[in-house]
């Protein structure tokens, strides 16, 4: 803390008190030296304090107070003064120095709380500004979920109920086909196996965009059939390990860590060219902590500012849930993903 600060924290009657010790000392050195040498400077000290800390008018007294202090150690010192207007003169010049930085000191000081005012006044609004976009932000991101958990209801009731009678009218035909022994039915059991195909691809589409309700249990539920889901479809291995003392009663925090994982191990297969993925949920003495560790190419170094989409909506959802978000090289290769929440 400056020293200016200190003293703004100091009490006015201090501040006056102050002051005038200041025209105190300075007249008893300037009556002990020679009345040839100018202590007009030192005086300023006190009329600067006075000023700047207590006021204008204040700042006008002691300016008064100093001039007369001055002269009259000089007269008591024995300072010859053959003319009284010369004396005058000399007091007036004194009095106007003094005056001219107490409208100086004065007017300055009225910018500083000015500009103190706009300060805060800015920072009030950027600060209310960054509130309602961190809220706009969650917002869309609910949104987001919200939509894709209505899409993937949609795919599994509608889509996947359509193709599911689709299927049985494939079997259908395929069976009246095969009961004349006509050579179509081997087509027709071609159309229900592509029909079927269609049927788990919809059911995985559905199950990423709406997975199991989550909460303490569904957390890892989820988390061990997304590794399950990724070894199948991208033909790698993916884990999941899980300490079992792990409780996630919130549902958006678990949805929010599903996604973190989600987005990680896509960007490990689809990026990374990885080939063995591992996913740990385990809790560490600062809170939950998920980590996601893969073998693949790991991240560019340095990251283009170009991509990192996926990064960063990874570090807006840890920063929603209050926690931390950290992607490293591992040690040998690879890439180290990591979010703490509290």
């Amino acid at each position: 803390m400056s020293f200016v600060q200190n003293l703004e924290k100091r009490s006015q009657p201090l501040l006056i008190a102050a002051a005038f010790t200041i025209v105190t000392i300075v007249g008893v050195v300037d009556y002990l030296a020679s009345p040839a040498v100018l202590f007009s400077i030192f005086y300023l000290m006190a009329v600067a304090l006075a000023a700047w800390f207590v006021g204008k008018w204040f700042g006008v007294v002691i300016s008064v107070l100093s001039v007369a202090v001055e002269l009259a150690g000089d007269a008591a010192a024995g300072a010859p003064f053959s003319n009284p207007l010369i004396l005058t003169w000399n007091a007036a010049i004194m009095l106007a120095f003094y005056l001219v930085v107490v409208w100086l000191l004065t007017r300055l000081r009225l910018f500083h709380k000015e500009l103190e005012n706009l300060v805060r006044q800015r920072t009030a609004a950027l600060t209310e500004e960054m509130g309602a976009r961190e809220r706009l932000e969650q917002e869309i991101l609910e949104i987001s979920e919200r939509e894709r958990r209505a899409i993937g209801r949609d795919l599994h009731d509608s889509l996947g109920q359509h193709l599911t009678a689709t299927a049985l009218a494939g079997q259908v035909l395929e069976e009246k086909l095969t009961a004349r022994s006509l050579a179509e039915a081997t087509d027709a059991r071609r159309v229900v196996e592509l029909i079927e195909e269609a049927i788990e691809l919809t059911r995985g589409l559905a199950r990423g965009l709406h997975p199991l309700e989550i909460n303490a249990d569904g957390l890892r539920t989820g988390l061990g059939e997304l590794a399950a889901a990724v070894s199948e479809s991208f033909k790698v291995t993916c884990q999941f390990e899980c300490n079992s003392s792990v409780p996630i009663d919130d549902g958006t925090t678990a949805m929010h860590l599903y996604r973190i994982a989600q987005e990680a191990v896509t960007n490990a297969v689809k990026h990374g060219q990885a080939r063995h993925i591992l996913i740990r949920l385990s809790r560490s003495g600062m809170g939950t902590q998920l980590m996601v560790i893969d073998n693949g190419a790991g991240l560019p170094e340095p990251l283009p500012r170009s991509n990192g989409m996926g990064l960063r909506i990874m570090a807006h959802r840890a920063s929603i849930l209050k926690g931390e978000f950290t992607v490293t090289r591992g040690a040998t290769g690879g890439t180290v993903a990591i979010c703490t929440v509290p």
